[in-house]
């Protein structure tokens, strides 16, 4: 296991370095390292680490989430209001309505099985997004309008709509019914979860005060510590209650650090959201090498130019639905296409969700794997480069 974190780490930062001194996003030399040292193609990985790879990587998403909750300001948020709520789900519902109109044409699936092909791959990847909406906030680039945070916000909820979609879709495809309760959970599951995170945090807050108040310092270090851990009991949370009521772990995160950023000193804050950047140049090696280690290599090959015409149709829907969250707004047309960019990448969904058809043996869980790989291969830098090579000409720096 230590061979593997070696490897993974000290290859995965040179070839981050390697692509960032060439002008491109360290995230594709990361993605790369993953497939090529996967179980697929070279086999360089102990299996106790891919047994455990999705911890990991919801142990790294966490990280990213509380350095955003800790960067995200309330006040700008209830800017964008109507806006950061539709580019939660219509960009989504967009992208879905695309598989099920064109996936039976190009791909030969029945409508059924478009649907949960748009469930895999309509969703938004937080760990490409969230990273670097949280450095436009801080270098305070579109921040005068909240367009990072907005879509900070929509992309952090956009993952449970689909996944309640996806769980939805699926049942239809084995034969069941879709339950009116299943589409319920996704508003419960939204509020419960802020909700939930917002007490935690005023907990936290009045635990690090009173301390403070009885000389009794609590490290900055330690702080972290105790957020971390709280953010993993919130994430089991999730997981015990869902048998009885829905419940978002990553929404409690997120709140729990806003609540702290709104209620502590604006110092404290930025020490914490310091620490928690520092956490993250590892968290961020691990978390898109084991991405790349979960794409499957050998389905790419056998989808074809078909599904890569319908990865391109399907992201033209989400461009329309962005668009429709943004009608009504202040943002200008630079700044709507930036939105149009920052919501094209896909990866962590994609990669968890992907081999679940065919696991669960429906007859177009080969085709959705192989869909979902491209869509990682395709989206993913796709995303990346153009987040990274357009904010600067788009966006406005406040």
């Amino acid at each position: 296991m230590l061979l593997s974190f070696a490897i993974i780490f000290l290859v995965g930062l040179s070839a981050a370095a390697i692509f960032e001194k060439i002008g491109l996003p360290r995230i594709i030399g990361m993605l790369g390292v993953g497939i090529v040292i996967s179980p697929y193609v070279l086999d360089l990985l102990d299996s106790s680490i891919l047994g455990i790879s999705s911890e990991l990587r919801q142990i790294a998403l966490i990280i990213i989430l509380i350095k955003a909750g800790l960067s995200l300001n309330i006040s700008d948020l209830k800017k964008v209001g109507r806006p950061a709520v539709m580019m939660s789900f219509v960009p989504a519902c967009c992208e879905i309505v695309g598989y099920v109109i064109f996936a039976p044409l190009l791909l030969g699936v029945d409508r059924t099985e478009a649907a949960v092909m748009g469930a895999v791959l309509s969703a938004v990847s937080p760990a490409v997004v969230v990273p670097r909406m949280v450095k436009l906030i801080e270098e305070k680039w579109g921040t005068q309008k909240s367009i990072p945070q907005m879509i900070l916000a929509g992309a952090s909820c956009d993952d449970i709509f689909v996944i309640v979609l996806f769980s939805t879709f699926v049942t239809m495809a084995q034969g069941g019914a879709a339950k009116m309760t299943d589409l319920l959970n996704i508003p419960i599951s939204i509020v419960l979860g802020i909700l939930l995170g917002a007490v935690t945090g005023f907990a936290l807050y009045h635990v690090f005060e009173g301390a403070y108040r009885h000389q009794n310092t609590i490290r900055n270090s330690t702080k972290v510590i105790i957020l971390l851990g709280t953010s993993f009991l919130l994430m089991s949370m999730e997981t015990l209650a869902k048998p009885y009521v829905a419940v978002s772990g990553l929404l409690a995160v997120v709140a729990m650090a806003c609540v702290i950023k709104l209620k502590a000193d604006k110092s404290i804050s930025v020490r914490l959201s310091e620490k928690f950047g520092k956490l993250w140049i590892a968290a961020e090696v691990m978390l898109f090498v084991l991405v790349g280690a979960a794409v499957d290599v050998r389905y790419t090959l056998s989808a074809g130019s078909m599904a890569v015409l319908m990865i391109f149709i399907a992201l033209a829907f989400r461009a329309v639905g962005v668009c429709l969250c943004l009608l009504g707004t202040e943002l200008h047309a630079k700044e709507r296409i930036f939105c149009v960019i920052a919501y094209l990448p896909k990866a962590t969904v994609q990669a968890a969700f992907g081999p679940v058809p065919l696991s669960l043996g429906l007859p177009c869980g080969k085709i959705v794997l192989s869909v979902a790989v491209l869509a990682i291969l395709i989206t993913a830098p796709l995303g990346a480069i153009g987040i990274d090579r357009s904010c600067k000409k788009l966006l406005i720096k406040e």
